[in-house]
């Protein structure tokens, strides 16, 4: 089953590259913090908090986890942004190859989208 489209905000607009990078910075941050907390506090129970002190070392770990982590989902989000423009040049793409042209009416569209609606249908009925 294709997931549900998502709406941001009130209109159909999407959020940009800007923002689906700072959502993943955000996300990974988080992430960061709790994975640094766990494995900081474990390492200071375990091996003792050292000559800096408990706050230090627990910051230390905490905070490298989520620079990781941040750094690395923004970049995520950035590579798996589906960005219309980005549908819309590989549609382009597609029209503009002389080995498999793609140019059909909107009926014919149409057609080809009904059948394959009752195929699935008939298929799901069985």
């Amino acid at each position: 089953m294709p997931p549900v489209p998502q709406q941001h905000g009130h209109g159909m607009e999407s959020p940009s590259i800007f923002q689906k990078s700072e959502m993943g910075a955000m996300m990974g941050g988080g992430v960061g913090l709790t994975i640094g907390f766990i494995f900081g506090s474990w390492s200071i129970i375990r091996h003792g908090a050292g000559p800096r002190g408990f706050m230090a070392t627990l910051s230390q770990y905490m905070l490298s986890s989520a620079a990781t982590f941040s750094f690395f989902l923004a970049i995520g989000s950035v590579i798996r942004s589906d960005s219309p423009l980005a549908l819309r040049m590989e549609a382009m793409q597609l029209q503009l190859s002389a080995s498999n042209p793609i140019l059909r009416s909107k009926a014919e569209s149409a057609q080809i989208v009904r059948a394959r609606w009752a195929e699935e249908r008939s298929r799901a009925s069985n």
